[in-house]
């Protein structure tokens, strides 16, 4: 009885699947049929934006640049929160305010964190 329930997600699974792995194996076949196999070094050569690379790809960025990048996406993220919340000011209640007044001053306090630690020093 329980088994007839879970044959509809047996079949979406499986359909599921199926467009996952049909164009993975159609890519297949058409690269077997179609692309010459004759690899030669030009073929193989290493490049990027159709330029050849020089010198050592392993460039090293320092952690504090991904802060920077942390600390923005929190300060982006939070514009889009306090957008709607200035549009719709004057029909809130007050408790709502003191929701919003919260999410800025934990947002400042993360602000005044970082900035104690030094994590906003550019050097």
């Amino acid at each position: 009885m329980a088994t007839g329930l879970y044959f509809p997600i047996l079949i979406l699974f499986l359909a599921a699947l199926g467009f996952a792995m049909a164009p993975l194996l159609l890519a297949q076949l058409w690269a077997r049929l179609v692309s010459p196999p004759k690899p030669n070094a030009i073929k193989n050569a290493i490049y990027e934006c159709g330029l050849e690379s020089r010198g050592d790809a392993w460039v090293q960025f320092r952690s504090g640049y991904y802060l920077y990048a942390i600390i923005f996406l929190v300060f982006d993220v939070e514009a889009i929160f306090l957008l709607p919340f200035a549009v719709a000011f004057t029909g809130l209640g007050v408790s709502a305010c003191l929701a919003m007044l919260v999410f800025v001053l934990l947002l400042a306090e993360g602000l005044a964190w970082a900035w104690a630690k030094g994590v906003l020093t550019w050097a």
